[in-house]
């Protein structure tokens, strides 16, 4: 077991290092050899794990896809409108971003020429797709102004963190909570329906994400929105009792 124990380790440490070489040097300049001695083991060892530079690339990719999928997973505590849920959403990516070596590598390759691509699918799609259904579940529930344009509301979110996410590999000031939160002050006021406008916290709700109850936009926005209902049947209860 113990054995079996730092092999796992060991395959940790190979992605962790290979990511945050792919992340500084690309992929096309990044050989294993600096990637086995950065995690302190032999080439032949990290043959062992892996047989190809991008076998390796595509466990940096899968690991960063997974650590997406937890950011955007279910909140259900503090339940927060499908709108807000996007704001705080993008509050954690930023965070992650700013600390996770894999996710940053992840979504970067997705912008390098040199890397040929593997099976997992790219991360920035992903990351867009969801916004666009976390949009679509807002427009259903009312959180959305009547003039707002889905696809040009996911087009502009998506680019912004895009745009986060290159600009933060020279200054990490582009993955602050502040740089956020004045993101969404600007935009808030033009995507959010006066109804809701006020109840909306441009510098996210804190609610931990749920690893082990993933899910996508919909399922997400589902439970704020039951949440919501809920809480507003019981306003009317106790508006009732009085």
């Amino acid at each position: 077991m113990a054995k079996q124990d730092r092999a796992v380790r060991t395959r940790q440490e190979l992605i962790r290092c290979a990511a945050e070489t792919f992340y500084r040097r690309g992929f096309a300049l990044s050989s294993l050899s600096e990637i086995s001695g950065k995690a302190g083991v032999s080439t032949g060892a990290l043959n062992f794990h892996f047989q190809s530079k991008r076998e390796l690339g595509e466990a940096v990719e899968a690991a960063a896809s997974e650590t997406l999928r937890r950011i955007t997973g279910p909140r259900p505590s503090r339940c927060p409108t499908p709108l807000q849920a996007l704001v705080d959403t993008t509050h954690d990516l930023a965070r992650h971003l700013s600390e996770d070596a894999i996710l940053r590598a992840g979504f970067s390759l997705g912008n390098d020429a040199t890397w040929p691509a593997g099976n997992v699918a790219p991360l920035w799609p992903e990351w867009e797709s969801w916004v666009l259904g976390a949009l679509t579940v807002a427009d259903d529930a009312g959180d959305l102004a009547a003039d707002v344009a889905l696809d040009d509301a996911g087009a502009a979110v998506t680019a912004a963190v895009v745009g986060f996410e290159v600009l933060g590999r020279g200054d990490a000031r582009w993955f602050s909570h502040r740089t956020v939160t004045r993101f969404w002050e600007l935009m808030l006021p033009r995507l959010a329906s006066a109804a809701i406008r006020g109840e909306l916290d441009a510098g996210g709700v804190e609610a931990p994400a749920v690893p082990e109850n993933r899910g996508d936009a919909g399922a997400i926005c589902q439970a704020a929105g039951e949440c919501r209902r809920r809480e507003r049947r019981r306003v009317a209860k106790d508006r009732g009792a009085a």
